[in-house]
């Protein structure tokens, strides 16, 4: 549910060819493509999906005023993106959902982290950003995100009542397969996953 190809994220060093022959490998039944700030389009997903005989998503990892968020049902970047207001009115609009990447970045340092009373404190001001407010799900399990990292993400989704995904965050190849989303009914298009995001039907399976 989370990964990056180049040259559409230039932090990326695998082509989106290999990013989904990989995924293939693993036992994966789909891969959304979200790469930052940028949106492929529906074509271009379907010649995907042909090429590899192979459920290809696209979706967009949105750079904002209060951090990352995974978008799908969007189809191009306008400008005003970038304020989580304006982003979820604009996902309303085209009935897509929005889910906060990596929430933890930012948010908790993780030497100050084992002090209980600094985390208290970290999670607190975390818990204040109305940006959660405006999400469908969190990522609670980033795959390039340490233990204590995830499980911030975790606590923050838990006060919201936001069900958690996985993903692996992957810019090489090596990053893929360390954890996913698993949905209970099969997904078959980018409407059905929006669906199931929306219902809830979904739970996170660690691949490591």
């Amino acid at each position: 549910m989370h990964t990056h190809s180049y040259p559409k994220s230039d932090d990326s060093f695998v082509s989106v060819d290999d990013l989904i022959d990989r995924t293939k490998t693993l036992g994966l039944d789909g891969i959304c493509l979200t790469d930052h700030d940028e949106f492929w389009s529906a074509e271009d997903v379907k010649i995907l999906s042909v090429k590899h005989n192979f459920l290809v998503l696209s979706g967009s990892e949105i750079n904002t005023d209060a951090g990352h968020i995974l978008v799908f049902g969007l189809s191009e970047y306008v400008f005003g993106l970038h304020k989580p207001a304006f982003l979820r009115q604009m996902v309303n609009k085209h009935h897509g959902v929005m889910i906060a990447a990596h929430p933890y970045r930012r948010r908790f340092l993780a030497d100050p982290g084992k002090d209980p009373d600094a985390r208290a404190e970290m999670l607190e001001r975390a818990l204040a950003d109305d940006v959660f407010r405006m999400c469908d799900a969190i990522e609670g399990f980033n795959g390039r995100g340490k233990t204590d990292e995830n499980s911030f993400s975790q606590d923050v989704g838990n006060a919201f009542m936001l069900k958690a995904t996985g993903g692996s965050d992957s810019h090489r190849l090596e990053q893929l397969g360390t954890v996913a989303t698993r949905f209970d009914r099969r997904i078959k298009d980018l409407d059905g996953f929006i669906a199931e995001i929306k219902a809830g039907r979904f739970s996170v399976e660690s691949l490591r």
